[in-house]
């Protein structure tokens, strides 16, 4: 297993970066905060230069690249807080279509996606429930040439500006694996109710199902445990991009606390001169880079299908976790009185970590996922 980045990848990186210096600056994010103002030029931009299509196969009109490269956009975006439907669309929605839909829904769904013109995401967490599809518990029941689908699915990433949901559920009557069925639901046809969050940036809904029909041609494969462990190899693809834009993120939190222990001055000195200080930004850098390795690690045994590829995707999750945890607290704490300020950015950054650390299971669902793995 080859751990270097590429000279493709390592230019890939540079692109973004530089596109998103341009086009995705701390004032774009703050007007759509303060005054509700548009991101759809950096949307646009995005489908100028064909990120969208980076994982849709190659038959499908995409770029066919594979998780690592997806990995590297993803912490890029979570640098800048990129706004827009690209992490739900092409780490959840694309990876869901790819893994669950037979080659004539895939050729339905996903060129639409590589052209930019259409856009998704997944409804797959319940209340009180986790991201295994073997717990949901939202039924579908056959109507005729129909599905009905009942209950309500909950931090639904990007779904009040998304065109496509694919909605899990299971058939009425059956238990765990069985009957377990993926439906892609026009957002128009859902009945919607956008979520205040504590991240503005981050569109989250709650979707009530009570009523919704989907015709048959709408339900990705068959139902059954076929369709579980597709969902399940679709989900790490989600997981793992959180866990990266969340390292993304963190690492801005760091870059704007060490500047500012450089700069502020305390009894005539730096403040990051003082032995406290320094302890603090070591053990943000170690947490930082343990995120971004397991992060990392975890993209390539996705697209090696490495059989750790599972545990490698809840260690990622839980390292983020526990990253943003940290830096979030002591980047805060470091700036002092300003950090608590709405004047300063740190608070736009920690809001974003704080709500990723909430998606596709939380620190603790991981960590207890990993127990399970390992069988302790």
């Amino acid at each position: 297993m080859e751990l270097e980045f590429t000279s493709d990848q390592d230019e890939l990186r540079d692109g973004v970066r530089g596109m998103l210096a341009r086009e995705c600056p701390i004032s774009l994010v703050r007007a759509l905060v303060e005054d509700g103002a548009s991101a759809d030029g950096l949307w646009h931009q995005m489908v100028e230069l064909g990120w969208p299509a980076l994982t849709v196969p190659e038959e499908h009109g995409g770029l066919g690249l594979g998780a690592v490269e997806l990995a590297v956009v993803i912490e890029e975006l979570g640098r800048v807080l990129a706004p827009g439907p690209f992490i739900p669309t092409v780490s959840q929605f694309v990876p869901t279509i790819r893994e669950a839909g037979n080659p004539e829904q895939q050729a339905r769904f996903l060129p639409g996606v590589a052209e930019g013109t259409r856009t998704g995401t997944l409804a797959i967490s319940e209340p009180g429930s986790g991201v295994d599809p073997a717990t949901v518990r939202a039924t579908a029941t056959r109507d005729g040439d129909a599905w009905v689908l009942h209950g309500v699915k909950n931090g639904v990433l990007g779904a009040p500006g998304v065109d496509d949901v694919v909605v899990v559920a299971r058939v009425t009557g059956s238990q765990g694996d069985d009957g377990v069925a993926a439906f892609v639901v026009p957002t128009a046809d859902l009945d919607l109710r956008p979520v205040a969050g504590i991240d503005p940036t981050r569109p989250l809904a709650t979707i009530s199902l009570d009523g919704t029909r989907v015709p048959d041609e709408q339900v990705l494969g068959e139902p059954g445990p076929a369709t579980a462990a597709a969902l399940r190899r679709a989900i790490e693809y989600g997981v793992v991009a959180l866990a990266l834009e969340a390292v993304g993120t963190c690492q801005t939190i760091f870059d704007i606390t060490l500047e500012y222990a450089k700069q502020r001055e305390q009894f005539g000195v730096a403040i990051g001169s003082f032995q406290a200080i320094k302890h603090k930004l070591a053990n943000m850098l170690v947490a930082l880079e343990r995120a971004r390795a397991t992060g990392y690690f975890a993209a390539l045994t996705i697209a090696e299908d490495d059989n750790r590829r599972t545990l490698a995707v809840s260690t990622a999750k839980v390292a983020a976790g526990e990253c943003q945890r940290l830096l979030a607290q002591d980047g805060i704490q470091i700036l002092g009185g300003i950090g608590y300020t709405w004047e300063h950015d740190m608070h736009l950054y920690a809001r974003r970590v704080k709500t990723d650390a909430q998606l596709l299971g939380t620190t603790a669902e991981h960590r207890g996922r990993i127990g399970d793995l390992l069988g302790i």
